[in-house]
């Protein structure tokens, strides 16, 4: 077996952030600063709503004698 394939797609090389950072327009990075808002938000949101799971499952359990 060969292992180069002569019709396989290139291989990217992945790109640094720094790289990335450099290279990107304004627009583009306040656009990528939006979406991290975005994820952030979400993620708070449910950090939030597991806090509030476990603070039911505790009053629940926590009243009880062992």
């Amino acid at each position: 077996m060969f292992d180069d394939d002569p019709f396989a797609p290139p291989v990217k090389k992945a790109v640094s952030l720094e790289l990335q950072l450099e290279t990107a327009s304004i627009g583009d990075l306040e656009d990528r600063i939006e979406r991290l808002q975005s994820e952030i938000a979400l993620c708070e949101k449910a950090i939030a709503a597991k806090r509030a799971q476990r603070a039911a499952a505790d009053s629940v359990f926590s009243g009880r004698p062992s």
